[in-house]
């Protein structure tokens, strides 16, 4: 019994210093073949990832169920139509669904498709729904997905070599039919991110080919309408996964011709973007992202030594119940600066510091132990920049702005 009692002394403990809050875990590898481009989802207390494309280049239709309790991978029904990658998906009232994408790895070689499936994890089976009559009735592939009250909805997307959507889908299952919606106001665009928090969705990024964006919109299926917000801080790219945690949401990884590891929280309420853990894995492009309740995980996609079959765990201060971000009022003088600014908050403690220039690249990011910080900026072009100061070892969090001036 002491034995038994002392190994699960140790799981305690080792779990309880694996959660480290604002961090990521690694958990077990995707079972499938690495890949990328893939669809991610979840039902209940499990998570799915179908189709894309392996190492071979060879398109998927296979379907991998994963149990966080056991951190386990099982292979279930496959999709019963053609492989595919760049396809679109999201879950609803406990079923799944697939559709659209491209049959080839190359897709000059290939379809754009328009077939969609729902799948149901009690059954394991899949049955066929309404074609998909976006992309002018052509299908799309890179589109973006999600889903809000009840209704799934698909957005943007490719629809040939040099042929772009802007075009917005609702799909209800209730009755199987697709309505199309207000167009998306920032133009055509594929590789799109999307997130739902509460009824509104938030869409941006994303590429017309020859431009990589960072603007971000939300929409609100109720209205039928779109309001721009507050720009992603993150810098333009396409191909990033995200994922909610609560009221806030999540975008990380992507490519902006450069392949990234960072993530960024978004805070709905105040319209206000933060900076959070690097992912835990290596930077990558078109990874898969699923909730399991207030559990996020991203994993698979395509990084600089090819695809990828790894998964991380993020571990939020919101799942932990800690404060992510706080009133603090920080004062930063001068402002505008021309070589130095001074910052401080009373008697907090500032732990770390970083620093973006508006196109979301970072210009300084460095930890430190301090009350008052004095930063030399006369390496740093004049424009204006985003601040972000972290207290107690990121359990709080202070944003502000500043210029600098020839």
């Amino acid at each position: 019994m002491r034995f038994l009692l002392f190994i699960c002394s140790c799981f305690l403990v080792f779990n309880s210093i694996a959660q480290v809050p604002n961090s990521w875990l690694k958990k077990a590898d995707f079972l499938g073949s690495k890949r990328e481009q893939a669809v991610g989802f979840s039902i209940g207390d499990k998570g799915y990832i179908a189709t894309g494309v392996d190492t071979s280049e060879t398109v998927k239709n296979d379907l991998w169920e994963y149990n966080s309790i056991t951190d386990s991978w099982t292979q279930r029904a496959d999709l019963p139509s053609t492989a595919r990658r760049s396809a679109f998906g999201f879950s609803l009232n406990g079923l799944g669904y697939v559709g659209g994408g491209v049959n080839a790895d190359e897709a000059q070689l290939g379809n754009v498709l328009t077939d969609f499936w729902e799948y149901n994890p009690t059954t394991n089976t899949w049955v066929a729904k309404a074609v998909f009559p976006g992309g002018n009735g052509l299908g799309v592939y890179y589109a973006t997905s999600f889903s809000i009250d009840n209704k799934g909805y698909v957005c943007g997307g490719k629809i040939g070599p040099n042929s772009y959507s802007n075009h917005l889908w609702e799909y209800k299952p209730s009755n199987n039919t697709w309505t199309q919606r207000s167009n998306f106001p920032g133009g055509v665009r594929y590789n799109l991110s999307s997130l739902a928090v509460g009824n509104v969705a938030y869409i941006g990024l994303g590429t017309n080919q020859d431009t990589y964006c960072n603007d971000w919109w939300q929409y609100n299926p109720g209205s039928n309408q779109w309001e721009q917000k507050t720009n992603f801080i993150g810098g333009q790219r396409g191909g990033a996964s995200t994922f909610v945690i609560g009221e806030n949401g999540y975008v990380c990884l992507g490519t902006n011709g450069a392949l990234k590891d960072d993530l960024f929280m978004y805070d709905p309420d105040n319209n206000q973007w933060y900076p959070r853990a690097n992912y835990g894995g290596s930077e990558r492009k078109q990874a898969i992202s699923f909730n399991i309740g207030n559990r996020a995980f991203v994993g698979t996609g395509s990084g600089v030594s090819g695809k990828k079959a790894s998964m991380y765990e993020y571990i939020s201060l919101d799942e932990l119940a800690l404060e992510e971000w706080s009133a603090i009022q920080l004062s930063v003088y001068p402002n505008p600066s021309k070589e130095k600014i001074t910052i401080s908050a009373g008697e907090q403690l500032i732990t770390a510091v970083k620093i973006f220039n508006e196109a979301g690249m970072m210009a300084i990011d460095q930890l430190e132990n301090t009350v008052q910080l004095e930063l030399t900026l006369s390496d740093l072009p004049a424009g204006n920049y985003h601040l972000y100061v972290e207290f107690e070892n990121g359990r709080k969090i202070a944003h502000s702005s500043f210029q600098i001036i020839d």
